[in-house]
């Protein structure tokens, strides 16, 4: 909870607030990158078969112009050495799970927008204000 000192406006405190956006880039892509080393360093596309379109897109990839939402067949054109693999969404949900408790160790104002992404209100954080 924010506490707000008695001599302040409503305007105030809302200018004053301080929102972090957390946006984790390519965010399936470097999970798998993280579980298989094999990967590390190559271009990877999450997705799944041959009408399926990227998720996800590993820095690597995107060098060549992989980009998500693209058409899987396009994306071997730009990459032919591009690797695809399968979703494993339950994993991601587990990797963005721990990162979330490390939100709240920041403040409890945790805004999730999906797995990879969130906003974090810490005013109080860096204002101090009864923050342990």
């Amino acid at each position: 909870m924010i506490n707000i000192p008695y001599f302040c406006t409503v305007e105030e405190v809302l200018a004053n607030r301080k929102i972090i956006h957390v946006d984790m880039d390519a965010f399936y892509a470097s999970v798998e990158q993280m579980d298989n080393p094999e990967l590390q360093g190559k271009p990877l596309a999450v997705g799944g078969g041959k009408r399926g379109v990227v998720s996800a897109a590993s820095y690597e990839a995107r060098k060549f112009g992989v980009r998500s939402a693209m058409p899987g067949f396009t994306a071997r054109k730009l990459c032919p050495d591009l690797i695809f693999v399968r979703p494993r969404f339950d994993r991601y949900q587990e990797i963005s799970s721990q990162v979330r408790k490390i939100f709240f160790q920041y403040t409890d104002l945790v805004e999730p927008l999906s797995l990879d992404e969130a906003y974090l209100d810490v005013t109080e954080n860096i204002m101090g204000f009864n923050y342990n």
